[in-house]
């Protein structure tokens, strides 16, 4: 996923309800951290590929040129701060920074693993 996390062009897109129809795809952020890769959710745990990703577990992402078929696991705890580090890194100059790492962000962090690789 080296490549997907060094893009800027991230596409997440849960399953629906049904299990087996993917959502509208949604631009969002990403972010590597010891080869893993994190996502979080601007508006936090409303937001609606948010809800989606946690309640189906699974979906898909575009990035980069390429479509992978992914498992969703929300995360907490100390991981988050090297999540903040990342964006740090990777988004220092928007303005949309500071959101994305304060408390409401936080608490919508997602790790993507590759599908049938989850833990």
């Amino acid at each position: 996923m080296g490549r997907i996390a060094g893009a800027d062009d991230l596409h997440i897109s849960p399953f629906r309800e049904d299990g087996f129809t993917y959502g509208t795809p949604t631009w969002i952020w990403s972010v590597a951290v010891d080869g893993s890769l994190y996502v979080r959710g601007y508006n936090g745990q409303a937001s609606r590929w948010y809800q989606a990703a946690v309640r189906q577990k699974a979906g898909r992402i575009t990035a980069a040129g390429m479509t992978r078929e992914v498992a969703f696991e929300p995360v907490d705890g100390p991981i988050n701060d090297r999540v903040d580090d990342a964006y740090r890194a990777k988004y220092a100059r928007s303005p949309y920074l500071g959101p994305m790492i304060g408390a409401r962000a936080r608490a919508a962090t997602i790790r993507i693993t590759p599908r049938g690789a989850a833990a």
